[in-house]
């Protein structure tokens, strides 16, 4: 099992059920509707700042929350997992494709 998947086993405990419904739209409206590193307004996810895995006391804890796009979830989740991140040319690229096709490549 990748250190991704172990990640996502972790935290899809915590994410189903209204107590995480209920809490996960208190996060939307506190953080405006919107990624709180970019500003993004679509493909909004609800993260755990400090993971479920290490810190499983915090899984419905407000303060623990913050509303990423899928793009800044996938890059900080890269970064939880040891993957180093994208450089910059990289990044770019995903970017631009991303921009023409109208796709999401940046979170492969």
């Amino acid at each position: 099992m990748s250190r991704r998947d172990e990640y996502k086993r972790h935290s899809a405990k915590v994410t189903r059920g209204p107590r995480w419904k209920a809490l996960r739209m208190q996060a939307l409206d506190r953080d405006g509707w919107q990624c709180v590193q970019c500003g993004e307004l679509r493909r909004l996810e609800c993260d755990h700042v400090l993971p479920v895995k290490t810190h499983p006391e915090l899984s419905y804890t407000l303060s623990n929350l913050q509303i990423l796009c899928g793009r800044c979830h996938a890059r900080k989740t890269r970064l939880e997992v040891g993957h180093t991140p994208l450089s910059p040319k990289r990044q770019q690229w995903r970017d631009l494709l991303s921009s023409m096709k109208g796709n999401n490549y940046a979170d492969i």
